[in-house]
């Protein structure tokens, strides 16, 4: 993961993940409207698996 995706993901986690399809954006976008935390560390987490595939 790209230091650039990841600041991304700590300033708006949906916008990070946008790219890996529908279903996980709106899982984000849930996470992150519950509280800005869940998010960004779903976001982290989504962004991280897909790198190391």
């Amino acid at each position: 993961m790209g230091c650039l995706r990841a600041i991304v993901c700590i300033i708006f986690p949906p916008l990070a993940v946008i790219d890996r399809g529908c279903g996980t954006f709106l899982i984000v976008l849930l996470l992150t409207a519950a509280g800005w935390i869940p998010g960004v560390i779903a976001a982290l987490l989504v962004n991280y698996a897909a790198e190391n595939r």
